[in-house]
This record gives C-alpha cells, sequence and structure tokens, in this order.
C-alpha cells in the first residue's frame, strides 16, 4: 500500500540547509495499523507530511497503492489526498460554523457528490462512530472526544485507502484517548490500513508495529504485541 525507497529531505534556510530524512526505506501492507514515533526533531512530522502529499521529497521515491506520488502540482495533490487519503488531526480542524454532519460530508463534496448522497453517507459514518444523534450539533457542542469522532468520521466518510492520524490523542484525557483509540482499532479490524504518529508509548502500543524515527533515520522497526484500547481503558478505570 505505501513503498518508500531512500528518500532525503532537506530544508535550505538562507545559506544554512537542514537534512531531515536521511535516507528512509519504509512500506506498509494493506491492512496493517503503524505507528511512527520520535522525538521533536526527529523527523516524523516531515515524513507525515510526505505521506499525506503536502510536501514532496528531494530524493527517491514514494508509491501509494501502485502509484507514484512525484512532480505533484496542488490541484492533482489534491485529488490524490481526496482520493487515498482520510486524515485525522490532535485539533480536531472542524469547521466552526458548520454541523458534524456538514463535517463529516466535506470530503464528499469536494468529490463531486449530490447533496442528498453525501447526506446519507455522512449519517452512516456519524452512527458508526456513535453519533448520530448529534448531527446537527455546532463543534463548540461537542466534549473533545465527540470532535475527534467526528473528525474520523470525516475522515471515512471518502473511503479512502489509508487513513493519517496525528497526535489523534494528544488534545485528550487517557479514558477519551482509549475510546478513541478503540474505534480506529475497530475500523483497521475491518482491514483499513492505518498509521498513527504519536509520542505516546502506551498508543503506540494499540497499533501493531512501532517505527521509531530518530535524527532522521528509522531507528527500529518492530511488530509488537498488540494492547487493545477496550481492556486498557478498563484496567485505567479500574485504578481511579
Amino acid at each position: 500500500m505505501i513503498e518508500i525507497k531512500d528518500l532525503h529531505k532537506s530544508y535550505h534556510m538562507g545559506s544554512n540547509s537542514l537534512h531531515v530524512l536521511k535516507g528512509i526505506n519504509f512500506s506498509v501492507s494493506e491492512g496493517e495499523m503503524v505507528s511512527i514515533m520520535g522525538s521533536s526533531g526527529s523527523g516524523k512530522s516531515t515524513l507525515l507530511n510526505i505521506l499525506g502529499i503536502l510536501d514532496e521529497a528531494d530524493e527517491g521515491t514514494y508509491h501509494l497503492d501502485g502509484t507514484e506520488i512525484k512532480n505533484l502540482n496542488e490541484r492533482v495533490a489534491a485529488k490524490y489526498r481526496n482520493k487515498f487519503l482520510g486524515f485525522i488531526f490532535q485539533s480536531f480542524n472542524l469547521i466552526n460554523y458548520k454541523s458534524a454532519l456538514d463535517n463529516v460530508a466535506m470530503p464528499l463534496y469536494y468529490q463531486g457528490e449530490k447533496r442528498n448522497v453525501r447526506t446519507e453517507k455522512a449519517m452512516h459514518y456519524l452512527e458508526k462512530v456513535g453519533l448520530a444523534n448529534w448531527a446537527g450539533h455546532l463543534p463548540n457542542e461537542l466534549s473533545g472526544g465527540q470532535k475527534q469522532r467526528v473528525a474520523i468520521a470525516r475522515a471515512l466518510a471518502s473511503d479512502p485507502k489509508v487513513l493519517l492520524a496525528d497526535e489523534p490523542t494528544g488534545a485528550l484525557d487517557t479514558k477519551t484517548s482509549y475510546e478513541v483509540m478503540e474505534l480506529i482499532q475497530g475500523i483497521n479490524d475491518e482491514g483499513k490500513t492505518i498509521l498513527v504518529v504519536t509520542h505516546e508509548d502506551d498508543i503506540a502500543h494499540m497499533t501493531k508495529r512501532i517505527v521509531n524515527l530518530q535524527d532522521g533515520i528509522i531507528l527500529d522497526d518492530s511488530v509488537v504485541k498488540q494492547v487493545r484500547a477496550k481492556e486498557a481503558k478498563e484496567k485505567a478505570l479500574a485504578h481511579v
């Protein structure tokens, strides 16, 4: 599903150059759930931006579902993002003046779906994340966990090949974090390919593989025994 070979990325600031990614080799098969970890400055945000077709590497190749991602103008890049990718952000990135339903339907608007189709699909995904009764509510009427559920429904609405989750639990308390991860695990159980960028070790262990970045190189890439979020939540609540 994702194939990256010998990826390099530098940023130039005047006469100075910062080599951020230093020959990354990385692949993700369809249906995998992988976390990317690394401290600030490790290169994980740069890697995520390249995976999300928001930035382009200087050297190396990136194939997404068999398509080479290279030399794209913004129109084509936007088309590929909409076709291949669903994004989940730490800060939710919901449109404040639009209802939960309209937020979820937004990617479908850009895909050219008719209003009745957009509404039907958006409602289906709100039901999937347990928020059907909140469809008409604005983001400021929702809790943090509910906002993230709306964001997940929006990410799923266009039926992307890959979900990219950037610190999806970073703004949430432990109980809500585990509830969100339980939902994300359920989506992966259905076969969706998911990448989670996180700095939280407990969240990383709720995926099936952990990739550790340090100073622009992959330090370690290990398959791990997945911790089920539901069990972790029950254990955490038992200690409250």
